[in-house]
């Protein structure tokens, strides 16, 4: 397992409003009861079993990756290769380790003071499967859940993934986009640069529209 000390817990220095309305809504109505992805192919989604994730480590209790205090999973594998991530060592897909679903959810679980979890990577997308059976879980048991992207949402709406759409679906606010150096800025709130966004999915899928969440909005 990586060393969660070697972890550097800034995935939003890593990562623009209009969106199709029903597919919006379709977004939402394609999650499963049981949490997990139909079954629709999609990239990277159907690698490895539902209930097992490939992750680049963990770190079990944060307060600089979302509200509160938070447990932090990185997974393993990234397309973007934005330049000046803090985490390269989570591009290959092959690298990290793979870990049970429960066994972390156990972990979340027995923490009685998260707020919180947040999926960050690596590129949380490419194991939408996976992470929506996990998601799932985490929102059964009362908890926020951020996920991290350096796809666009419209993107990932326009790709109309069972798994991916499972996933957005169990997310609460939604971080969008590539980390771009020259639009970087230290003064932002769980990001790293200006063009990324933090998104409340809900609200969203309600106005048809992108609204972002309230705690970017009192700094915009």
């Amino acid at each position: 397992m990586a060393n969660k000390l070697s972890l550097v817990s800034e995935p939003h220095v890593r990562r623009d409003e209009r969106a199709n309305s029903s597919a919006l809504a379709n977004s939402g109505q394609n999650a499963n009861n049981d949490g997990r992805a139909s079954n629709k192919k999609s990239a990277g989604n159907n690698a490895r079993a539902s209930h097992e994730l490939r992750l680049f480590g963990v770190v079990e209790e944060s307060i600089v990756d979302g509200p509160g205090i938070r447990y932090v999973i990185f997974t393993q594998g990234c397309p973007h290769h934005c330049p000046g991530c803090h985490n390269p060592q989570s591009w290959p897909t092959e690298g990290g380790e793979t870990r049970d679903i429960e066994e972390l959810f156990v972990d979340i679980a027995t923490n009685p003071l998260l707020s919180g979890v947040t999926f960050s990577g690596g590129e949380p997308f490419e194991q939408a499967g996976a992470l929506a059976t996990l998601a799932k879980k985490i929102k059964a048991h009362g908890l926020h859940l951020m996920t991290y992207t350096g796809y666009l949402f419209e993107d990932l709406i326009a790709r109309n993934d069972d798994a991916m759409n499972a996933l957005l679906a169990l997310t609460d606010v939604l971080v969008d986009g590539p980390f771009v150096m020259a639009q970087r800025d230290l003064t932002l709130s769980f990001r790293g640069s200006r063009n990324q966004r933090l998104i409340d999915v809900a609200q969203t899928r309600l106005a048809g529209q992108v609204v972002l969440a309230e705690l970017v909005k009192e700094r915009m």
